[in-house]
């Protein structure tokens, strides 16, 4: 019988073009035994999302299997993004793709964390509402999670939803709240560093597979129109695929130790990310936050992975 020695990953997303991006880059990079794709009500309906990570699956012949989550955060009515489009992935018509929903993907991951203990580690890409909801489930869970890499939040940038919290945490800061006061290992890719990464759409053109290069161009088109009028960037930022990335090269991405919180009361403040900044006061961390990351690198490996490359850091890969 052979054995699967890569990395175990479940990917939990609600995909919107980044994280189609990244989950793109994470299967066709082969480096890891991804066990499923849970998907979480966020940039679109629950239904949507999941409708958009069976048709990226579909899109490169992928079998993991797909397990949907709730319509709804913990506690409050879904607010989804404007910068994706109606369908959550503009610019791909996934309108014919047969999709289930299976509602269970907070118990699905108890379920595949339980029978593989300190071995998974869980990509966030969205909303932590089935992070949260498993750790309800489960007073072990987090014991037995390897690692959490976690895209959302922002220090010391504004936020991309209100004047202080990112999309993510804004949708749900209570399942934020949660998952950051719960003893895992978290590795948090935020705003500030995500911004520091501008693509264009014609940077797509390096992908080498056609195929491939004639579906992304128009999504990136569309996700470009809608970054610049609701955001304002000068291009596009691909912010869960850096989250993806870290996962393929820890090397190039500097950390910082930090004591963070997720507001959940402010009026003006629901989802911001407080760091506790006083030297004298920061005591436990509970986070590792992405503070710089070699953007030329993350360039030529992206590209060279949806190109079906070798990475030029493959060495390092999935260390």
């Amino acid at each position: 019988m052979q054995i699967n020695n890569k990395p175990k990953l479940i990917i939990d997303t609600d995909p919107g073009h980044d994280d189609a991006l990244a989950i793109l880059m994470t299967l066709l990079s082969d480096q890891f035994e991804v066990l499923a794709i849970t998907t979480v009500a966020g940039n679109a309906t629950i239904e949507k999302v999941t409708r958009n990570a069976q048709a990226i699956l579909d899109l490169i012949g992928s079998p993991v299997p797909i397990f949907s989550g709730f319509d709804e955060p913990l506690k409050r009515k879904l607010v989804t993004a404007v910068v994706h489009g109606e369908s959550g992935m503009a610019g791909f018509d996934t309108s014919s793709t047969d999709c289930r929903l299976t509602q269970n993907a907070p118990e699905k991951m108890v379920e595949l964390v339980t029978a593989n203990p300190e071995e998974i580690t869980i990509l966030a890409l969205g909303p932590l509402s089935n992070v949260a909801r498993a750790i309800q489930l489960d007073s072990q869970f987090s014991s037995k999670v390897k690692q959490l890499v976690i895209m959302g939040g922002a220090i010391d940038v504004p936020g991309n939803k209100n004047r202080v919290a990112e999309f993510n945490f804004f949708v749900d800061p209570e399942a934020a709240d949660d998952v950051f006061q719960a003893e895992v290992q978290k590795v948090l890719v935020p705003l500030d560093v995500c911004n520091t990464v501008i693509l264009q759409v014609d940077d797509f053109r390096k992908v080498q597979n056609e195929r491939l290069q004639s579906i992304l161009i128009p999504m990136m088109e569309h996700f470009f129109g809608g970054l610049t009028s609701d955001e304002g960037t000068t291009g596009i930022l691909v912010y869960d695929a850096l989250a993806a990335y870290y996962l393929l090269n820890p090397h190039a991405f500097t950390l910082k130790a930090m004591d963070l919180v997720i507001e959940t009361q402010g009026e003006h403040t629901f989802g911001m990310s407080v760091a506790e900044k006083r030297p004298h006061k920061v005591g436990k961390t509970n986070a590792d936050v992405v503070v710089q990351i070699d953007d030329s690198q993350f360039r030529q490996d992206f590209f060279n992975i949806l190109s079906r490359k070798t990475m030029t850091s493959l060495p390092d890969a999935a260390d």
